[in-house]
């Protein structure tokens, strides 16, 4: 879609980035999972991003750059930061007051998404943009203590139950405003699968 407005446009990623993307444009993957979650509403045209030669790019004389964050809801997460205004585009690291997507975590993968978010404080940002956001919220990145927040309870009531409706019912009650609670579910339900 956007490069139907703007034909001469280039997606750029790092190489990890690019080839999950690529596994997630085959066939099978369209098919099997992402028509079923947007039916109707993908691209003809699934476009794969260009690999970056290194994390950093120019754009009209500001760095921006790539920074490899490892797994967040996703394996090979990045997200991009701006030095020059304290920028941080977190995409899926950052979660703004909607249930996070934790179906592709275990404990440990959990433990990663919470050093990603040092990572992204670490660049002691003014503003973090979320992948996933309630769209009347600013982007202050006090989310990402909110994040962490969600990742620290999900962690301790997955603990303590075995059961997909328990979990849910229970973060459900501890965050019970936020937005997209068929994440939470999804979350619930693979997670409790596998213990």
């Amino acid at each position: 879609m956007i490069l139907d407005r703007f034909p001469g446009a280039r997606g750029l990623a790092t190489s990890a980035v690019v080839e999950h993307m690529r596994s997630q444009v085959r066939a099978d993957a369209v098919g099997s999972f992402w028509e079923r979650l947007f039916p109707g509403q993908l691209a003809g045209r699934l476009v794969i991003a260009e690999s970056l030669d290194e994390p950093a790019f120019d754009l009209e004389g500001h760095p921006l750059v790539a920074v490899d964050l490892g797994h967040t809801d996703t394996q090979d997460t990045t997200c991009l930061h701006v030095p020059d205004i304290g920028l941080v585009v977190a995409g899926d690291a950052a979660y703004n007051d909607v249930h996070l997507y934790l179906a592709e975590s275990n404990p440990e993968r959990r433990q990663q998404w919470l050093a990603a978010l040092d990572a992204i404080e670490a660049l002691n940002p003014v503003a973090v943009v979320a992948g996933h956001k309630r769209a009347s919220r600013d982007d202050h990145p006090r989310i990402l203590e909110e994040t962490r927040q969600y990742i620290r309870d999900f962690d301790k009531v997955a603990a303590d139950t075995r059961a997909a409706r328990n979990l849910y019912d229970q973060m459900l009650s501890l965050h019970p405003d936020r937005e997209n609670p068929g994440a939470l579910w999804a979350s619930a339900r693979a997670v409790t699968a596998v213990n």
